[in-house]
């Protein structure tokens, strides 16, 4: 499961409220869960506390598709505000991609969504893998100090 990237997936609407983001998750998200927990187990699902993720129709959403595995705002697995360190999308790979989009001149809204979803295509497996294995070593820094705050170098 390490070695994929679910998205990119670009809304059409120009508000993302908790229907709309809900809508994503049910019909666009979860159906690709579902290949992915057959081959590989349980998934467990991370999301920052950005008001559509944090809708009551999103957890009540998320509360029915994975139970205690999910990861968020008043999920069941509380996760701390502000801690790039634990979010492989935040500390690498959003930095990666925006690296590939723009090492050309972006023309317009259609060039730039076209970069975006080809760059993303662009990550080899074996990057998102050892992306994960440094998330793993974040997480072994994280219990070891008891959630203490830490820098890694």
């Amino acid at each position: 499961m390490h070695d994929r990237v679910i998205g990119p997936f670009i809304f059409a609407e120009r508000n993302i409220n908790g229907d709309v983001y809900c809508d994503m998750l049910e019909e666009y998200v979860y159906p690709q869960l579902d290949d992915i927990e057959a081959e590989k187990g349980l998934v467990y699902f991370q999301q920052d506390g950005a008001p559509p993720h944090f809708s009551l129709r999103v957890r009540e959403s998320l509360d029915a598709r994975f139970g205690n595995r999910w990861i968020g705002r008043e999920g069941p697995i509380p996760w701390p505000p502000r801690s790039p360190d634990m979010t492989p999308l935040d500390f690498f790979f959003w930095g990666h991609i925006k690296n590939l989009v723009y090492a050309e001149k972006i023309r317009n809204v259609r060039h730039l969504r076209e970069r975006i979803v080809n760059c993303v295509a662009s990550v080899p497996p074996d990057m998102l893998a050892r992306t994960w294995e440094e998330v793993e070593y974040h997480f072994d820094v994280c219990h070891a100090t008891n959630g203490a705050h830490f820098e890694l170098y």
